[in-house]
């Protein structure tokens, strides 16, 4: 949403908008010019609006949602303006139920770091750019986050799209895992004639193109698949490898990031773009300099007495692949998880997944679940999800009392996951270890 509200910015647009919470990024649209606001009150709407966009997280009883739509306001859902914007473009659309927000922003990364350029509308906020949203007026590419949610990306057509997992998610929409695979291979069908579908090699039984008119690729870590990553290994902190590919092969690619998983990421995103015409020189330059996205594995802090890593985690795979990456990088030391669940059904359908996922920790605490867009379920509570998890040490607390919790029991590893308001917590734990901070580089 905040990525479309800096694209109307750009094209000249007086943009308004209502959000619940007011956060750190509704602050930043306001410091670009955008006028938000937090009360559900109609007396604040201005006066002439040409076109509203909204997201399916609004209710349709929202009262300013039923003022625009009694005055004959154009109301488009937030996906449907993207599929008319990506209509004119030559679109890469990176969808999954994890890793599409890294694997969009690397791949824009590539392009942009090349002579093929890309506008794009990322999921997160690109460390590079510091923004979620690129403007290229001379590049026929865009590159945009395929969202599953509300099937979304069934807005789009794109000239090539990755497609990264389709594990069970949103079954408040979906109703089964069978729907929501169904809806991938519908989004993979949409894939114009002559484009590319770029698909995990786990899922290529779940694909059979019988239309010469597309090509399917795979990808994987050192796996019998089109692009994988050979010859892996972990060199100062970083993992170096042997890129091989249907032309040829890309020796010694280091990655910037951290994290295993990023690896594979990283094949995707350069998939993408060597489908694109980015040059190997040019994947192999720029790729290193890839910073991440904020709140994804982002490492706040990592010194000899803490390291704090925040991750938008917020799925019991999502949880896994952040813990065991904290894992390998951390060998040794004791690791503290902050969870808040996200969403009252997703704890509900996953709660035994989230336990196990949660035991990997030394020491888990829970937040009060965030709604988001749902009403409370009966008996579904994080107390409730606390005692499924077999861990001595574990507890329940509010948001509020995390820094004082912090500051009596010191963590050695500490990690941040959830999709609701938990990075608000962020700068406040970074101000807290400032000190600590400071003193190493003395």
């Amino acid at each position: 949403m905040s990525a479309l509200a800096r694209y109307f910015m750009l094209k000249g647009a007086e943009v308004h908008g209502y959000d619940k919470t007011l956060t750190n990024l509704t602050n930043q649209l306001q410091s670009e010019g955008m006028k938000i606001h937090y009360t559900e009150d109609v007396s604040l709407i201005p006066p002439a609006v040409d076109l509203v966009v909204y997201t399916p997280a609004v209710p349709a009883g929202h009262s300013e949602f039923q003022y625009f739509s009694k005055q004959g306001t154009p109301l488009l859902k937030r996906a449907e303006v993207l599929g008319l914007i990506s209509s004119e473009y030559r679109t890469i659309a990176v969808a999954g139920t994890h890793g599409k927000t890294t694997i969009t922003t690397m791949a824009t990364h590539l392009l942009s770091q090349s002579d093929v350029g890309c506008s794009a509308f990322l999921g997160g906020i690109s460390k590079n750019y510091g923004s979620n949203l690129l403007f290229n007026e001379t590049s026929p590419y865009l590159v945009v986050e395929a969202d599953e949610f509300d099937r979304s990306f069934l807005h789009l057509h794109p000239q090539t799209a990755i497609i990264t997992s389709m594990d069970a998610d949103h079954l408040d929409i979906y109703g089964n895992a069978e729907n929501l695979r169904e809806s991938f291979r519908q989004f993979a069908s949409q894939v114009l004639t002559g484009g590319n579908l770029i698909i995990h090699h786990s899922l290529v039984s779940a694909f059979a193109f019988s239309d010469p008119s597309r090509k399917l690729f795979t990808y994987g870590i050192e796996c019998k698949a089109d692009f994988s990553a050979q010859n892996l290994r972990l060199i100062q902190d970083h993992y170096t490898f042997n890129l091989h590919h249907p032309s040829g092969i890309i020796t010694d690619i280091t990655l910037g990031l951290h994290g295993y998983y990023n690896v594979e990421n990283s094949v995707a995103a350069i998939a993408a773009a060597l489908l694109s015409g980015v040059g190997k020189e040019a994947i192999r330059l720029s790729l290193p300099q890839f910073k991440g996205v904020m709140r994804r594995f982002d490492i706040r802090i990592n010194e000899a007495g803490l390291a704090y890593i925040d991750d938008y985690a917020h799925h019991p795979e999502e949880l896994k692949a952040c813990i065991s990456s904290a894992r390998r990088m951390f060998a040794g030391r004791r690791l503290t998880g902050i969870f808040q669940p996200h969403l009252y059904s997703r704890t509900r359908d996953f709660a035994d997944e989230f336990a196990r996922g949660l035991e990997m920790l030394d020491e888990v605490i829970l937040l009060d679940i965030y709604p988001a867009r749902e009403l409370p379920i009966s008996g579904i509570t994080s107390a409730w999800l606390l005692k499924k998890i077999n861990l001595k040490n574990k507890c329940l607390l509010r948001a509020a009392a995390v820094p004082e919790w912090l500051g009596l029991n010191r963590p050695d590893v500490l990690l941040t996951m959830g999709a609701g308001d938990i990075d608000l917590l962020v700068s406040r734990i970074e101000q807290m270890f400032l000190p600590l901070k400071h003193e190493s580089h003395a």
